[in-house]
This record gives C-alpha cells, sequence and structure tokens, in this order.
C-alpha cells in the first residue's frame, strides 16, 4: 500500500498532543477553536431533533427517543460496535500509532454487498451514553492515536456532538475524522461546520438506479455529490504535518466495482471539476462479493485488474491526488 507518484502534500503543523514540532504554531482541531457555548449549542440542536429525526437525507421524522425506528433502525443512543486503533486505514490517518477508530452499528443505506453488513445490517453493538462516548474519545488519544475517527457516523451526529462537548471540556485535542457513506443531509453538515477536521466521504455511483438497486437510496448521487462539495467548502484540500500525517480537508473514497457498476469515469470527472483539480481521491480495489452480492451479476466477482487499472487511470487523466491500494 502507498503512494503514487501524482500525490503531493499540503504541509501544515500538529498540535503537541499529537507529536508535533516546536518551532511552528501548533495545529489546532476545528471544534477547539469553535466557542465551547457553539458547541454545546449545536449539540443541543442536533438531540433536539431526535424527536422528529431527519439527520439524513430519508428525513423519516420519527421521534428516536421515544422509541420510533426510521429507516437506519437506530434509536436514541448511539450504537458502538468497536473502538481502537486502526491500522487499516489510509495511511496519512495511520501514521506510527494508528488511526482512532470508533465503529457505529447500523446505517442509513443498504449496500446488498457490504463487507460490514454484521454492523450496517444487524446493527451489531452496544448502545452507549455520552460519558461512555468522551471515555472511548479519550482513552484513543492517550494511547497516541492520531485522531479520533468515526466510522459509520452519519445517524449518530447527535450523540457524537453530544459527547464531544464532553470530551473537549475534559481535553480531547485530536482532528476529527467523519469517514461515511456519503449519503448526507445539508442540515447535519451545517452542524458539523467548524467541528469536523477530515471528512473521508464514499463516492459510490453516478447513477440513480443503480445506486437505488444495490444500496436502496435512489437519490444518492445528487445527494453525494452536494454533500462532498459542501465538505470541501469546510474543510478544503487534504493537509498534512511533516511527518506526513493527516491534518485537515478531504479524502474521498471511491470502490471500485465489477463491470463498471460504480460510473468511476463520470465521478472523478466531478471530482476534479466540481470539486477540487487537488482533490485526494482512494481508488478501492478490495471489493469481493457479501451478503447479497452472489445474487446479483456481476457484483458476484470482483473486479478484473483491468477494471481497477481503468479506473485508477481515470483519476490520473483528471490530475486528481491518487491513493490507490490495490491490483
Amino acid at each position: 500500500m502507498g503512494f503514487n507518484g501524482e500525490f503531493r502534500l499540503r504541509k501544515a503543523t500538529r498540535s503537541p498532543a499529537s507529536g508535533g514540532g516546536h518551532n511552528a504554531p501548533p495545529f489546532v482541531p476545528a471544534y477547539r477553536r469553535l466557542a465551547r457555548e457553539e458547541l454545546a449549542r449545536r449539540a443541543q440542536e442536533a438531540l433536539t431533533g431526535l424527536k422528529e429525526c431527519r439527520v439524513c437525507p430519508h428525513r423519516c421524522g420519527v421521534d428516536r427517543t421515544a422509541g420510533e425506528k426510521g429507516f437506519c433502525k437506530a434509536g436514541a443512543r448511539a450504537l458502538v460496535s468497536s473502538y481502537g486503533p486502526h491500522f487499516g486505514e489510509e495511511a496519512p490517518l495511520v501514521g506510527l500509532h494508528g488511526s482512532g477508530t470508533i465503529f457505529f452499528g447500523l446505517c442509513n443505506m443498504r449496500c446488498i454487498y457490504c463487507q460490514n453488513y454484521q454492523l450496517s445490517w444487524g446493527g451489531e453493538g452496544d448502545p452507549v451514553t455520552a460519558e461512555e462516548l468522551a471515555r472511548m474519545m479519550l482513552w484513543l488519544q492517550k494511547i497516541g492515536c492520531h485522531n479520533i475517527n468515526f466510522v459509520s457516523p452519519t445517524h449518530f451526529v447527535p450523540q457524537i456532538l453530544e459527547g464531544l462537548v464532553v470530551a473537549a471540556e475534559r481535553g480531547l485535542e485530536l482532528p476529527l475524522v467523519y469517514n461515511c457513506g456519503g449519503y448526507e443531509a445539508p442540515e447535519t453538515l451545517a452542524l458539523l461546520d467548524g467541528i469536523i477536521d477530515i471528512y473521508m466521504p464514499d463516492l459510490k455511483y453516478a447513477d440513480a438506479e443503480t445506486a437505488r438497486r444495490y444500496s436502496g437510496v435512489r437519490d444518492y448521487p445528487a445527494v453525494a455529490k452536494a454533500a462532498i462539495k459542501e465538505m470541501q467548502r469546510q474543510v478544503g484540500d487534504l493537509t498534512f504535518d511533516e511527518n506526513g500525517i493527516a491534518l485537515r480537508g478531504l479524502l474521498v473514497r471511491h470502490l471500485v466495482l465489477p463491470g463498471g457498476l460504480a460510473g468511476t469515469d463520470e465521478l472523478m470527472e466531478f471530482l476534479a471539476r466540481e470539486v477540487s483539480p487537488d482533490c485526494f481521491v482512494n481508488v478501492m480495489a478490495q471489493y469481493h462479493p457479501c451478503l447479497h452480492a452472489w445474487e446479483n451479476p456481476p457484483l458476484d466477482r470482483r473486479p478484473t485488474p483491468a477494471e481497477y487499472r481503468a479506473a485508477v487511470a481515470a483519476a490520473r487523466d483528471r490530475g486528481l491526488r491518487v491513493y490507490r491500494n490495490g491490483l
């Protein structure tokens, strides 16, 4: 796994807690530059919204505080499957000590080939309080992780913000990574503006009908594109410290699907023209059939080496900053 020759660093400096140098001003995560009262206000606004949930684009309108369930099946508490240092993420997140991942259960999409279906479909995990979520963040910082990486956070943004208020009060100062499927509501992204340091969305499909058939969301392309443009507006291009550890910015993941189902060429054109010519994109080759993929050709096979190379070429040809971890 590594960077190709087109990858270009944008350097910044890190906070002392993350091991940065002493000669430059320290990097300060976004939420620590936000007024304490404003962070608390946004958390409360998000929590109040659970009474008529519109956290994601499904806008189900259910009262999650009363036990009602919408598309994602999430309730009033965040559901955490696992947490700890993760070394399988992109190298700029992992560094020497790992990305401090918190994996949430359930999802606001229904990808029929999901490789974490026990979490996304099955809801594997335990409900946690804001206090418990804060303790997780602080423990990940204590053991030396380079960031706090919220994996599948969309449907639990209110609970994450509630936990962040507690963690920030107790000294959390790591960059926050929002590691999502790309199906995000603009109202929720507005709440996260000035809080999230690194957005890491998927960009899955160029075609709406393909998205509906394989992930249960017909309007995915339009919603994801708008979300990614807003993420870019908030955090800009990905920047790094002197050791190549990501500090702030946008990192887009694109999973190559067999048979060209993802519409890679069109999506790379979108990133280059409408997001940023310096957009950092991970062209991912790890697709393999899972769950219901076997019943839906061509998802019943892995992408061929030629299909993957064509996807990488589509990103390179647009001048994007390409990270490849595949064939």
